[in-house]
């Protein structure tokens, strides 16, 4: 048998790294099995209660007594009162909804689903806001931050902020537009002070899994500070990606304030020296995204005018300003302790 202190380390490493690797994929799979079970069980008790049609108010009694029965017999389940009237209305919710729905909520927490079924009216923001949970690991915090900043109301309602349909081919456009967001969700880094850029790229570096997440498929991380020399000069890009895709470069630059027109000639520039320094012979052009705090239309418009590079401005948010995260945690804390009282 091999000696493993003689093993090379590279060697080693690569060992360790990939059994982390399956102990976390097989973690998943059962979290995701488990979490499967339990909410098919869930809407099997639901649907027991619709079809008995049984209503808060006169149908109060019976659950009431079947909640302490099923308690006595099943003490870890949560079968409170409150969560099987919490069964019912997701039966009722779903029961008449298309499969990719139902397959999505099967394997959402029962506290994201309890959340979706409180905040959200439309199926089809449910199925929104499913999908970005499963894609990107969404705690149920991000999903009620994501929920409270009504992130599924603004992509229904776009504003164009990038100039891709005059600087790119069609079908390129057309792609670009779809994999750029007009507003990325950057709650993960658990900011709720005021920070500095280096600051805000310091902690998306530490986070960059999360980061590429939010950003959306396809994205390969390159380098942060990326640096470019040319006629003697030397300049430095905040976050460099590559896209598969749509074979490019991507260059992001982070901004902690609003907007300002001259970020876009800074961006262009940038682009120049990517497109003539880096990109690869069978690469697309390089695109610029410039991530604001804020931003307004009208002065994106007017400084992407004239503008040959394809560049798109988009803002980020964080999780919510101090004052007001903490309203929403009174909040949400005070609505639990409700329901746990009329249980």
């Amino acid at each position: 048998m091999r000696n493993p202190s003689n093993m090379n380390p590279t060697e080693y490493t690569e060992i360790l790294q990939q059994a982390v690797t399956e102990i976390r994929v097989a973690r998943n799979l059962v979290a995701k099995q488990l979490t499967s079970a339990a909410n098919s069980v869930y809407w099997s008790l639901g649907k027991l209660l619709f079809e008995k049609q049984l209503e808060e108010g006169y149908g109060s009694g019976v659950v009431k007594q079947l909640s302490v029965d099923l308690k006595s017999e099943f003490p870890d389940m949560g079968l409170s009162s409150r969560n099987l009237w919490n069964m019912k209305r997701y039966y009722e919710r779903y029961y008449q909804a298309d499969a990719k729905l139902l397959q999505r909520v099967a394997v959402l927490p029962w506290g994201h689903n309890l959340l979706l079924l409180d905040k959200i009216q439309t199926l089809d923001a449910v199925q929104f806001y499913a999908q970005e949970v499963l894609s990107k690991g969404w705690s149920r915090d991000l999903l009620l931050n994501a929920i409270k900043m009504d992130t599924y109301g603004q992509l229904q309602s776009p504003i164009a902020t990038n100039n891709f349909s005059e600087t790119l081919p069609a079908p390129n456009a057309d792609y670009a537009k779809e994999v750029f967001k007009s507003t990325y969700n950057l709650g993960f880094l658990g900011i709720t002070e005021p920070v500095k850029e280096l600051e805000l790229e310091k902690r998306l570096i530490a986070k960059i899994r999360n980061f590429i997440l939010e950003l959306g498929k396809g994205f390969s991380f390159i380098g942060n500070q990326y640096c470019l020399e040319y006629n003697s000069k030397t300049y430095f890009v905040d976050l460099l990606f590559f896209h598969r895709g749509l074979r490019c470069l991507v260059a992001i630059e982070l901004k902690i304030g609003s907007f300002k027109a001259e970020y876009v000639g800074k961006m262009n520039l940038y682009l120049s020296l990517l497109d003539k320094l880096e990109k690869g012979e069978n690469e697309n052009q390089s695109i610029g995204i410039i991530l604001c705090a804020d931003k307004d239309h009208l002065d994106v418009e007017i400084a992407l005018q004239d503008i040959n590079k394809p560049i798109g401005v988009a803002e980020y948010q964080l999780l919510l300003p101090k004052e007001a995260l903490q309203a929403l945690l009174v909040s949400e804390i005070n609505a639990s302790e409700s329901e746990n009282d009329e249980e």
